[in-house]
């Protein structure tokens, strides 16, 4: 049996257990060092990443994580949850420390506020050349990456879609690692849980990664 957990500090954990239930598997909930214990694979949601990195330290999760990260526990993270993995980020706090795993630095807030938050399609790699929705709130986006990262997928062209943003990295992977400055699990669309899980060898890859519905 396997065991995949979602850092339930702060932000989006119901979503992300929305997404991972309606592919068949009932995560685990990490608070604490021993939710540690035979994770086979780990999310770290979207929310405030200061706040993350705050508990994280004062709960002493961030050591063991960062280790687990680092030695290949297979990791995805969304928005917030990009952030943590990044090596580097900008327009953050000087106390706010992630996990420095993915060689990638992204900027905080990078998309705007609240109000500026926005929807387009993606297309991704991996995605068997289907696009797939993507919703972006008070998102970061990657400002450079390391020869190892992957980029998977960008912001496109379009009339509604700031023209600042435009091309901007949103979605890369390396190594065991995938983050995604997007928000897949507050939509119907599991492809991307999925993509992670497969990768992760939780799921087997079957090509159902391009069923819209999970």
């Amino acid at each position: 049996m396997t065991t995949v957990g979602i850092l339930a500090l702060q932000g989006g954990v119901a979503e992300h257990q929305r997404s991972l239930r309606a592919l068949g598997i009932e995560p685990v909930l990490v608070r604490r060092t021993e939710h540690l214990d035979g994770l086979d694979a780990l999310i770290l949601p979207g929310g405030e990443s200061t706040t993350m990195c705050t508990l994280l330290r004062l709960g002493g999760l961030r050591e063991p994580l960062a280790g687990l990260i680092g030695e290949g526990l297979p990791t995805y993270g969304t928005c917030a949850g990009m952030i943590l993995l990044a090596k580097k980020v900008l327009d953050t706090r000087p106390d706010a420390r992630g996990f420095e795993a993915m060689d990638i630095t992204v900027r905080r807030n990078a998309f705007g506020r609240q109000a500026d938050s926005f929807e387009c399609d993606l297309d991704c790699e991996g995605m068997g050349g289907m696009s797939l929705p993507a919703v972006f709130i008070r998102a970061p986006k990657v400002e450079e990456c390391g020869p190892g990262v992957r980029v998977l997928a960008r912001v496109p062209d379009g009339e509604h879609i700031p023209a600042q943003h435009r091309g901007a990295v949103v979605a890369v992977e390396q190594g065991s690692m995938l983050a995604t400055a997007f928000h897949p699990e507050v939509t119907v669309d599991t492809r991307f849980h999925r993509y992670f899980l497969e990768r992760a060898g939780v799921l087997p890859a079957e090509g159902a990664a391009y069923n819209r519905k999970g």
